[in-house]
């Protein structure tokens, strides 16, 4: 494989021993083949009625869920085409929070209708040219579809919340759910102009298992997964004052070495004196601005500890930086590193600190707070894994209902806005040139394996139920989706499927974007291991390493092993 013959014959040796090269159309075929696989993988999981994945890692920790990108991160997914897709995914995920699955499964319809116009001799690169027309023509049809909405509206933004949350395994209580998720993101959001950001690291997700999802609640506050450092601290303090403090309340040791030489015991004692007289000095200052309740992110000397204790002060230590930034936006305090800095001004406030026993932990509870930039969702289930599961779900609704605040369109769910793209695109196409009409047209086809994979899902039949959801449309009726639920072609509207505009174009750029990159790959080469022979070995390669490729590149399919 490595050795290259010019045109004298003379071989040239370009490649190191054991690496290879798949060339032209063999590459091409290979990376969507894996491409495709990948899609199919998560293909199954898309939509209300979709199954949900069981995945076994190594260590044989299971995790059960429908999530697309959920399920491509914990596969380790080995061939490098298909590792582009599952990235797109875990985007998708980090942008919009939803559409994960139908990115990939869109990807994967758009490299298959590809690969048909390539069988018929059709250039990658006019593939590629005419998918990104569609793909952009696509974004624009999206728009006249959508409906703008108020950001404000709270209605609007619980359809959308439990929309995302209907294809998951918490769809019973997603009415309950979706109303907590936008309770919380709503207090988040900050005004800005017209319109509003909405940070989603300000929303704290905190799981439990015990109890049932319905026990799960919002807290206008900071729940910390520890417990008060002292038995003698009381268990709950109302009004509390609270400091936020990132330095240690111990006495550090010197960077240096350093050496004290004692020689009698009185100067043991006086050492000793001092080094309480410090801790002391610390405690004195809390003391003075008026604090309560401190919140410490480094160490508590058991010396100080015994002071604040005596003193009614309730404390927590080793909080985490993260935590402490959202305590600082919930109570309004400010974190202060130097205890010399810390005034009455500093401290933030709250109605209620107190630690509650949650199955057998105890976590501290900071409640009620004034204008709370920062709150928890405290989320319950029956099992570790179920709560797990609720936690990716609520996780998706957070991000749509931040998404449509932000962007504030949205269209209709039930594979309606792909149909509904899908047809304009077939008659835009038309008035293309050449061959890149053909890729539009393909362009058209992809979309629609929304609709059918829906259909396919739910037990429908996709066929005829793609034809009269495009009849239904072409009269006019731009919102008729699938109710995958009810097992029929309705209006949306009516059904309140409904989901943001800005995750449906991230899905259609995303997986247009992927499939154009993939296509236009014509040459796979894979370099050996540079590992030197073993030792006690005559030469030669180090075993194992026969083709020196990654498994799954020799041509033909990935290694499906640990995959299944």
């Amino acid at each position: 494989m490595s050795a290259q013959a010019t045109r004298s014959n003379m071989p040239v040796v370009l490649l190191k021993d054991g690496a290879s090269e798949t060339k032209g159309r063999e590459a091409q075929k290979n990376n969507i083949a894996a491409s495709k696989i990948i899609a199919e993988i998560v293909q199954s999981s898309l939509g209300p009625r979709g199954m949900d994945k069981m995945l076994v890692d190594s260590l044989g920790d299971v995790t059960i869920t429908n999530d697309g990108a959920t399920i491509l991160k914990e596969i380790d997914v080995q061939h490098p085409a298909a590792k582009m897709l599952v990235e797109i995914s875990k985007t998708t995920d980090n942008e919009v929070g939803d559409g994960t699955t139908s990115v990939v499964v869109l990807a994967g319809a758009l490299l298959e209708q590809a690969e048909s116009l390539i069988n018929q001799d059709v250039h990658p690169t006019i593939i590629v040219d005419g998918y990104r027309k569609a793909a952009k023509k696509a974004k624009q049809f999206l728009q006249d579809f959508s409906d703008v909405v108020n950001p404000n509206d709270k209605s609007i933004l619980q359809k959308i919340a439990k929309t995302s949350m209907q294809t998951k395994l918490v769809r019973k209580e997603s009415s309950y759910l979706a109303e907590l998720v936008v309770k919380a993101v709503t207090a988040v959001a900050e005004k800005d102009g017209d319109n509003f950001v909405v940070d989603e690291d300000d929303i704290k997700v905190e799981k439990k298992p015990g109890g049932s999802i319905k026990d799960s609640k919002i807290i206008q506050g900071i729940v910390l997964d520890k417990e008060i450092v002292h038995g003698g601290m009381p268990k709950e303090i109302n009004d509390a004052k609270i400091a936020l403090i990132n330095s240690a309340l111990e006495i550090t040791k010197t960077e240096t070495d350093a050496k004290i030489n004692i020689t009698n015991p009185q100067q043991m004692k006086s050492f000793l004196d001092e080094e309480n007289r410090m801790l002391k000095n610390m405690v004195d200052k809390v003391i003075a601005s008026g604090a309560t309740v401190v919140l410490c992110q480094k160490g508590l000397d058991d010396m100080v500890q015994h002071y604040f204790a005596k003193a009614g002060i309730l404390a927590v230590r080793r909080v985490k930086e993260s935590d402490l930034t959202k305590l600082a936006k919930a109570t309004g305090a400010r974190i202060v590193s130097n205890l010399d800095d810390l005034f009455e001004k500093d401290l933030g406030s709250a109605q209620i600190v107190e630690e509650r026993k949650i199955e057998e932990d105890k976590w501290v509870f900071i409640e009620g707070c004034k204008h709370p930039k920062s709150v928890t969702l405290l989320l319950r289930a029956g099992s570790q894994r179920v709560v797990d599961e609720v936690e990716r779900s609520v996780h998706d609704a957070i991000m749509v209902v931040r998404d449509v605040m932000q962007v504030p369109s949205i269209v209709a769910g039930g594979g309606a806005p792909e149909t509904y793209t899908s047809t304009k695109i077939r008659s835009w196409a038309k008035t293309l040139e050449g061959r890149e009409q053909l890729a539009a047209e393909k362009f058209a086809d992809a979309l629609e394996i929304i609709p059918l994979t829906l259909s396919e899902n739910a037990g429908m039949d996709p066929i005829d139920t793609l034809a009269s959801l495009r009849s239904r449309q072409i009269k006019g009726e731009k919102w008729t989706g699938i109710d995958v639920m009810k097992g029929r072609v309705v209006n949306m509207k009516s059904s309140d499927i409904i989901e943001p505009l800005s995750v449906k174009n991230q899905i259609i750029s995303a997986a247009a974007e992927a499939a154009c990159m993939i296509l236009r790959i014509d040459d796979v080469i894979a370099t050996a291991k540079s590992a030197g022979p073993p030792p006690g070995a005559e030469g030669g390669m180090p075993p194992g390493m026969g083709g020196g490729m990654p498994p799954g590149m020799g041509g033909g399919m990935p290694d499906m092993g640990g995959m299944m």
